[in-house]
């Protein structure tokens, strides 16, 4: 691998960094300070990356093993982010208020089921999902095999469509 540029290498990672740390820990103070060590990590042991064929899954993957390390240490699990009120602006296009909301409590179901799930599932969803990351790269993040990786994706997906569906369809 090529020498590492903060720069150029690392820091356009951080806001990946970032909403991986935020998703584990759920707070965004926390999420910031895993992002600073995560780079400060990384950055540290720049010599000794040579063999690394990814910096971003490598970054990921420190930044997972610190967030878990920090979750476990403080006790925390599973809890539901923040209902941040969303600003919507007043355009002619914009759907009618009722659906608006149809589509806002759809949204806070989805949150809510993205949040219950557990954490190795909801870091697969995250990774491959909301990140873009390729099956390879998610899978060497996570520490399993692309195999492994794609079996927790497919359940984190089929448990969330399953609890949604129970959801609009019963109530429940």
């Amino acid at each position: 691998m090529k020498k590492i540029d903060f720069r150029q290498d690392l820091l356009p990672l951080k806001d990946k960094i970032f909403r991986l740390a935020f998703r584990v820990t759920l707070n965004t103070q926390e999420a910031e300070d895993l992002t600073q060590d995560t780079l400060v990590r990384v950055w540290s042991k720049r010599e000794e990356l040579s063999d690394v064929k990814s910096l971003e899954a490598f970054c990921i993957t420190v930044c997972r093993n610190m967030a878990l390390d920090r979750v476990k240490r403080t006790g925390r699990s599973n809890l539901s982010l923040d209902d941040e009120g969303t600003t919507t602006d007043a355009y002619d296009n914009e759907p009618a208020p009722d659906e608006r909301m149809e589509h806002d409590e759809r949204l806070r179901r989805v949150h809510q089921l993205f949040n219950a799930l557990p954490e190795r599932l909801r870091t697969a969803l995250q990774l491959r999902d909301i990140e873009g990351m390729s099956y390879a790269e998610a899978a060497q993040a996570m520490g399993v095999s692309e195999d492994l990786f794609r079996v927790t994706l497919h359940r984190a997906r089929k448990a969330i469509k399953t609890q949604y569906e129970k959801i609009e369809n019963y109530g429940l």
